[in-house]
């Protein structure tokens, strides 16, 4: 260890990132502790891990790599087995032209480990440096750690730890698709995939059939990552298990199915949505989860600043008219709608919804399914409950021109009702609305407001950090400096609290309100982009707007907004 801190110490100081003092002061700690000189600064909050790591690159002419952006392929990790790869802390990278193979490893002093593995894999080791954080994340990432059960069940199936035994038999399922072995550890490997997805904070799961591998993503905060899949030869069984759990047909393998799930876990109920659907290589499965405790959101935590909190508070307090929520799909349409219905749901009003499907019951509100196959289509299911004297309705989508024609008129005879259209921007709503055959007089008189929402990450709060924006961020979404420096623009390092420095997602908004002028612009039948120009001169604020707002309050950072939006110049 002497030797090594010696190396680096003068390394570290030419560098300047220790003092002399500094460098005085840990070296007399180090003589009463007895730990190295290095270590100590570490510990002594001099040095970081990674400065240790680049001084040690440097000396020995190594390149660094950063692991973090990088997708490793199972054929390029199939070239270290496991046990290897934890012993001497390193991750395969690729292969060179010679054939050899390319390691990360965080400390290129370890002659011995690195030649321990040209020894044991029979080829030549070629080094690259990565922060030991970073190699320790892609060990768990790619191979599971001890701690994981998910990774050590795959691995103990894939090295034949665990019997699964053959095809047909695994499941231990009767005729009536019902487990008998819950025990079973085909069962074990799928409710473990579920409740590694729930404790990765993911949305959706995805289990994937490639030529030569299952592989298995989690969408988190809006992004897919790669995970450990089970071995390819367990994809028919995995996909079984769950068309069971799900209530699909096993037999059937040739049309699109969907089915629901319900678990507990860590005492929480949670709703899984799932679908399947027939491709090339078998089928594939996404199971969404719904957990109940998003809709218990507050339309602060939802994203909205004051401003246009108190705006939307007033909007859907109305006793009457249509309020529409627009944007993509997955851009947090329905969770807004809950929430609204959260906000405003009271003994003294009854409220009713149509949806397809139900995906979140509600306490205190009466909730419909639609069902096409018995013909409760969502224009029967709204003539129906106008019956039902309801002050609120909530129609989950409109997609035709008789569910929007019932809920406008319903928004015109005293009930208010929310919905949700898939536009672009706010304005597009009302031309949206006029196209598919709803008069624009009708569209002018009962609209309250149209709010177009987006979803982007936040920056992680335990690794947050004062940061500055590029000269390309600042042109793109023309912020001079001095507003900048106004404000208070962060950036997440990156911490295992996150992913990538994000935990998490907001909502940035675009609330188009309608009043006079608006009605006069709506009943002339403009067309989208002269009726936007027009919104924003009576003080719309775009979702771009709204995004910058939240950079500059450090809610999430300039990149986000850039990808997650479009300027006034490209639409």
């Amino acid at each position: 260890m002497a030797t090594k801190d010696d190396f680096l110490i003068d390394l570290l100081v030419d560098m300047g990132q220790v003092t002399q003092e500094q460098l005085d002061g840990a070296r007399e700690m180090a003589g009463l502790s007895g730990e190295g000189v290095v270590d100590t600064l570490v510990k002594q909050g001099i040095l970081q891990p990674i400065d240790v790591t680049r001084a040690s690159a440097t000396y020995f002419g190594a390149e660094m790599v950063e692991l973090t952006g990088m997708r490793l392929s199972d054929d390029i990790i199939a070239l270290i087995p496991r046990h290897l790869a934890k012993k001497y802390n390193v991750v395969p990278i690729g292969k060179n032209d010679s054939g050899g193979i390319i390691v990360a490893i965080s400390d290129p002093s370890d002659l011995e480990a690195i030649d321990s593995l040209r020894l044991l894999l029979h080829a030549d080791v070629e080094v690259r440096v990565a922060a030991a954080s970073e190699i320790e994340d892609a060990i768990e990432r790619y191979y599971g750690s001890a701690d994981n059960s998910l990774g050590k069940m795959i691995q103990e199936i894939t090295e034949g730890e665990i019997d699964i035994g053959g095809p047909g038999g695994i499941l231990a399922a009767a005729d009536d698709g019902s487990v008998v072995d819950a025990d079973a550890p085909i069962i074990k490997l799928v409710n473990s995939i579920i409740v590694d997805a729930y404790k990765s904070r993911a949305s959706d799961i995805h289990l994937e059939p490639m030529a030569k591998t299952f592989r298995v993503r989690y969408r988190i905060d809006g992004n897919l990552h790669e995970v450990k899949g089970p071995p390819k030869r367990l994809q028919a069984t995995v996909i079984t298990r769950l068309k069971i759990q799900s209530n699909m047909s096993i037999a059937e393998k040739r049309i699109p199915q969907d089915g629901r799930i319900q678990m507990n876990i860590a005492g929480k109920s949670l709703d899984f949505r799932v679908s399947c659907l027939p491709t090339t290589h078998g089928e594939s499965i996404v199971m969404r989860i719904l957990d109940k405790e998003g809709i218990k959101l507050g339309l602060a935590e939802l994203g909205f600043l004051t401003d246009d909190q108190q705006v939307f508070e007033r909007l859907i307090s109305l006793p009457d008219g249509i309020v529409l929520v627009t944007g993509p799909t997955g851009s947090g349409k329905t969770t807004t709608l809950y929430a609204c219905l959260n906000y405003i749901n009271r003994p003294d009003r009854k409220i009713i919804t149509v949806e397809d499907p139900v995906e979140y019951v509600l306490s205190g509100i009466n909730q419909v399914h639609v069902n096409e196959s018995v013909g409760l289509s969502f224009s029967m299911a709204l003539r129906a409950i106008l019956r039902q004297a309801p002050n609120i309705i909530m129609v989950g989508e409109i997609r035709d021109l008789e569910t929007a024609s019932i809920a406008i008129n319903a928004s015109l005879t005293g009930h208010l009702v929310f919905s949700t259209l898939h536009t672009n921007d706010a304005p597009s709503a009302v031309t949206r609305l006029i196209d598919i055959g709803v008069k624009p007089f009708l569209v002018a008189t009962s609209a309250r407001a149209f709010m177009a929402q987006r979803l982007v990450r936040k920056i992680c709060k335990k690794c947050t950090a004062p940061a500055r924006l590029t000269e390309h961020e600042r042109q793109v979404l023309q912020i001079d400096e001095a507003t900048e420096a106004a404000g208070n623009v962060q950036l997440g390092k990156g911490c295992p609290n996150c992913k990538n420095g994000y935990r998490g997602r907001i909502g940035i908004f675009e609330i188009f309100q309608v009043g006079d002028v608006a009605r006069k612009l709506i009943y002339e039948k403009l067309s989208a982009s002269v009726l936007r120009n027009k919104a924003r001169e009576l003080g719309m604020r775009t979702l771009r707007e709204d995004g910058i707002r939240k950079v500059l309050a450090g809610m999430t950072s300039a990149e986000e907004v850039i990808q997650t939006t479009v300027s006034e110049l490209e639409q």
